[in-house]
């Protein structure tokens, strides 16, 4: 035989091996790391579970809480023009958005944006309502424009239902 046959038939085998093993061993080591970030993933998602349900929560309340009717049964004070009426409720909003706003990120972007038109929706119906009515008006006249306005349907409902079609989807 020749040399280089021989040099090849002791080289080529022991090569094909190595090739081999570093592919099988490439292999597992890569399941490893997938497994691990499985893991890591399934970790984190139980622990922000609780944080999301709690988001989900909290914007519910708040969409409970500027609900028109809701919310008039809170400020209610018709010794109030309608201007100041209309103020009181704006202001309220705001705030309760601007309490609730750091939520968004448990939230999807449909859900959020859905609760944020809804928020504008409320506010557009209290100052359509409040653009009807004379200077002289009290926040009576208001609160009936108002529950004239939303007599369809609430401004809220839209919003409140996709938040608990996404909180059905976590269980």
């Amino acid at each position: 035989m020749c040399n280089a046959t021989i040099i090849i038939l002791a080289v080529v085998p022991p090569l094909i091996v190595a090739v081999a093993a570093y592919l099988i061993v490439r292999h597992f080591v890569e399941n490893d790391q997938k497994k691990r970030l499985l893991e890591l993933k399934f970790d984190a998602k139980k622990a922000i579970l609780p944080m999301r349900l709690q988001a989900y929560e909290r914007m519910a309340m708040f969409l409970e809480r500027i609900e028109p009717n809701q919310l008039i049964f809170r400020v209610n004070n018709p010794e109030l023009t309608a201007y100041q009426m209309q103020t009181i409720l704006l202001t309220t909003i705001r705030s309760e958005y601007e309490h609730n706003l750091s939520q968004q990120v448990y939230l999807s972007p449909e859900v959020w944006d859905t609760i944020r038109n809804a928020k504008e929706k409320v506010v557009n119906v209290i100052n359509l309502s409040a653009g009807k009515l004379s200077d002289g008006a009290m926040a009576n006249d208001l609160y009936i424009n108002i529950f004239e306005a939303i007599s369809a349907q609430s401004p809220t409902a839209e919003a409140l239902q996709l938040l608990q079609r996404e909180v059905a989807l976590l269980y």
